[in-house]
């Protein structure tokens, strides 16, 4: 059985069904659970769940390296989601659109778009094709697409905890860091009213350790990368 994490209230662990393409569950093969996103494993192996897409306007803040947020994007496109990327960095993503492939006619297939960091029009997301979008604009990220309907999950993607990014940590669902330098640890700490351990523990994680926050949770994890996975991104790492 998983381990669904949740917040308070509300329940981010259980992901209704979604249709996706067999040859993208061929790509990336992620293990998952009715449809939730699995980010990895807990202390004694057990799979660990959320559900990332959802009916409620969803903010995600990563703070870490390209491999965790890339990782995220991937195995929400193998349960049916839409992901367009807003980025400064666009080769960097392009490892996403091969994974999508191509359509029939041989034009790359519309469900992965990568797109420069200005406002866009985007696809409407429905129960049927959830929409993640990605920010990827640096540690003080403009909100150029907040999550404003049921089944968009925006996702920033901080290289490093900013004090000015304060607000946008504070307004997320859920966050995901990996280690911080002490400094960072202690304004983690600031924002999120975290005690000495918990400061201190992240500052400790491994390469392949994450810290899931969110209301009344604290969840440590082992990122977990499948050998699909592995082909496009390489082994789990701390830093891009």
């Amino acid at each position: 059985m998983s381990t669904r994490m949740r917040d308070a209230g509300q329940n981010i662990g259980v992901a209704p069904e979604f249709s996706v393409d067999p040859a993208m569950l061929d790509a990336v093969s992620p293990s998952g659970d009715r449809g939730g996103i699995v980010l990895g494993s807990g202390l004694k192996d057990e799979p660990l769940t959320i559900s990332a897409l959802r009916s409620t306007p969803t903010r995600i803040v990563l703070v870490g390296g390209l491999y965790l947020a890339r990782q995220v994007a991937l195995r929400a496109m193998a349960v049916g989601a839409w992901v367009v990327v807003a980025t400064g960095r666009p080769t960097a993503w392009q490892l996403l659109a091969k994974a999508a492939g191509n359509q029939p006619n041989g034009r790359p297939s519309p469900l992965v778009q990568i797109r420069r960091l200005s406002p866009v029009e985007l696809p409407r997301p429905s129960e049927d094709a959830p929409l993640l979008v990605i920010t990827d604009g640096g540690p003080t990220p403009q909100d150029l697409f907040p999550p404003r309907s049921p089944w968009q999950t925006t996702v920033y993607v901080l290289p490093y905890l900013h004090p000015q990014a304060g607000a946008t940590a504070n307004a997320a669902d859920l966050v995901l860091m990996q280690r911080l330098p002490i400094g960072q640890a202690e304004l983690a700490a600031r924002i999120w009213n975290l005690p000495p351990q918990m400061m201190r523990q992240l500052t400790t994680l491994k390469d392949d350790q994450v810290v899931a926050l969110g209301r009344n949770l604290w969840r440590p994890l082992r990122l977990v990368t499948t050998p699909k996975e592995q082909q496009l991104l390489g082994p789990v790492r701390r830093g891009d």
